[in-house]
């Protein structure tokens, strides 16, 4: 056998690290957990909204897109807390692995190992109601303490070079991120909720932001709300469909043919919400003031 035969025909080394992005992405697609993200929060906002003035989402019938561009104010906060942290582990994790001396980075996964068990306690009795931290602090203090363990061993497993993975940790794993992405929408739909009904409360007391209204028809609405004034309109000759005037609404949401409208002077104890389906014996004009 000539000589380096046996070196040839050697099977190529193999890479025994572990790609944890590999796992990650393989277990929840990003493309799919955004979207998904958005439109809860999206729903969430909007239910929480329109619920304020006494309108359930299912009865407004919006589509997904329009969940998605009306719940658009809650948003930012939570996707942009989101992308934050992501870039925040990836700094930590290249500035870990990407320099020597590994006995630092020991020092720093038993710290993040050891925080995690104040941060799960005070999650789970925030979530059992024992302690008072607010609505988003039981999502935030667990899928927190469940990443910060996760960084912890990703860290270890890099720059030691521990054997990957134990007996029963690729579950673990899964189970962890599965966790985790539940506390992301847990804790984003609690802020959109809670996002959702304070601007409804503003735009309840600032009423004139919203389009005001002249809505003719042909039979009376019988109407008896103090805002809303009633006028006939005069006979212009043939072809006059139209013989009732009403003033004093403002437009609150429109769904395809149907519109939500509200009086003037709405307030939460005493309003009440007009659905009006815009068909021929419906006209309406827009006014400004």
């Amino acid at each position: 056998m000539p000589e380096g035969s046996a070196d040839h025909d050697a099977a190529p080394p193999v890479d025994t690290r572990f790609n944890w992005v590999g796992v990650l992405t393989s277990v929840v697609a990003p493309t799919t957990f955004v979207t998904a993200l958005l439109f809860f929060l999206g729903f969430a906002y909007t239910d929480s909204f329109y619920h304020y003035f006494g309108l359930d989402a299912a009865t407004l019938g919006f589509s997904t897109p329009d969940f998605l561009v009306r719940g658009s104010p809650a948003l930012f906060v939570p996707v942009g807390g989101l992308l934050f942290g992501m870039l925040l582990v990836a700094l930590v994790y290249h500035l870990a692995t990407r320099r020597g001396g590994s006995g630092w980075v020991r020092r720093v996964c038993l710290v993040l190992a050891v925080a995690v068990v104040p941060l799960l306690v005070l999650g789970f009795l925030t979530g059992f109601e024992a302690v008072d931290l607010g609505p988003d602090a039981a999502p935030l203090f667990i899928g927190g303490a469940l990443l910060l363990a996760l960084l912890a061993r990703m860290l270890f497993v890099r720059t030691t070079g521990s054997p990957y993975p134990l007996r029963g940790e690729r579950a673990a794993v899964a189970v962890i991120v599965a966790i985790v992405v539940l506390c992301c929408f847990w804790a984003a739909t609690g802020y959109a909720h809670t996002k959702g009904t304070e601007d409804a409360r503003r735009l309840g007391s600032q009423l004139y932001e919203r389009p005001a209204m002249i809505v003719d028809t042909t039979e009376p609405l019988y109407l008896t709300w103090p805002a809303v004034r009633e006028a006939p309109l005069a006979d212009a000759g043939q072809g006059q469909r139209f013989h009732h005037r009403y003033h004093g609404f403002r437009l609150l949401a429109q769904s395809g043919s149907r519109m939500f409208l509200i009086p003037r002077d709405w307030t939460w104890d005493t309003g009440n919400v007009l659905v009006l389906s815009l068909d021929s014996g419906v006209r309406v004009a827009f006014h400004p003031g």
